[in-house]
């Protein structure tokens, strides 16, 4: 039995959501179904056409673990997908959305793994209190021609947190909105995605 907690109101259904699961945590989908999103998750390696089909009004690309790199198969999925419906990517969603639109990604020395890590929104100038997961990161220097903007910096190290492609509607960030360390800081960013499903991008 499905189970209604706290963290998932059901607001009348309003868009379709194909969910790429390289790993996804089950509170992310608690999230998009808060957020108005009949959501249906399917395998990583589902093809651009076979997603396409389904008429979906945007695409998530979840969280997992690994070099994103490696996972070839994804970022060309993800690279048919842009300019099609709108993209939002978490983790390593985020290092295939950059990979896909012609970045790179590097290993981080140590990772950054726990709880309480402070992120700059530089669209608001706030600080957000973050989960991360992850050991590699992308490089924005090889992003800088490719018209994707940087919208969220990691003050321990001013390692990447969050890019955006506005003309192509993705976006992603590299920590985890869905894990509530505290407060819950980052949830407006599923929102955004609603938003740019509705129109108001």
């Amino acid at each position: 039995m499905d189970v209604l907690t706290d963290t998932e109101r059901r607001p009348e259904t309003r868009f379709k959501v194909i969910a790429i699961d390289y790993g996804m945590k089950t509170n992310i989908l608690r999230l998009l179904r808060s957020h108005g999103c009949a959501v249906e998750v399917v395998p990583a390696k589902t093809s651009a056409a076979d997603i396409l089909r389904k008429k979906p009004d945007g695409v998530f690309l979840s969280n997992g673990p690994g070099d994103p790199a490696a996972v070839s198969y994804a970022i060309e999925t993800v690279r048919q997908l842009l300019g099609n419906v709108p993209i939002f990517g978490i983790c390593l969603g985020h290092q295939l959305l950059a990979l896909a639109l012609g970045g790179s990604t590097y290993k981080l020395k140590f990772g950054h793994r726990g709880a309480n890590h402070p992120v700059k929104n530089l669209d608001t100038g706030q600080i957000e209190i973050t989960s991360q997961n992850h050991g590699f990161c992308v490089d924005m220097d090889s992003l800088t021609e490719k018209n994707v903007e940087l919208t969220h910096l990691n003050l321990n190290d001013n390692t990447v947190e969050g890019i955006r492609r506005r003309d192509l509607m993705a976006y992603a960030v590299q920590y985890h909105p869905e894990a509530s360390p505290g407060p819950h800081d980052a949830r407006y960013l599923f929102a955004q995605f609603t938003d740019w499903m509705a129109g108001k991008g």
